[in-house]
């Protein structure tokens, strides 16, 4: 049964992020993937939280599978990003390419730890 929860939330989270990310990228006249970059921050920062809820014990284990799993699963994409940094660097924006993935890298870092410390002060 546990199966169906994360089914659930990739319902949710795959259509949210090709949503969000042609939205995104749509209000950008650049190579560099917004789209793809704030999908990332939105789902560590969501992810954060739901670790901080489980830590304060606000949290259950299906509520686990059904955000963190299902939903934050399907909403991030390492493969996209993997692939756009990629695409950047043989399109010859080796810059873009780089701040890419510096980027990434910090700022899903940066969401998932706020997120942690906020789900912790919110629940704990």
């Amino acid at each position: 049964m546990n199966w169906l929860l994360v089914v659930a939330g990739a319902m949710v989270g795959a259509p949210l992020r090709f949503l969000t990310d042609r939205f995104v990228q749509s209000r950008h006249d650049t190579v560099f993937p917004w789209g793809t970059f704030a999908v990332n921050a939105a789902g560590s920062l969501i992810l954060g939280l739901l670790a901080g809820a489980v830590t304060a014990g606000a949290a259950s284990a299906q509520l686990q599978l059904l955000i963190g799993t299902g939903l934050c699963g399907a909403l991030t994409t390492y493969s996209t990003f993997s692939y756009e940094t990629l695409r950047l660097a043989a399109d010859g924006a080796r810059g873009y390419a780089v701040a890419n993935v510096v980027g990434s890298v910090l700022i899903g870092l940066a969401a998932a730890f706020a997120g942690v410390a906020a789900g912790q002060a919110l629940w704990g």
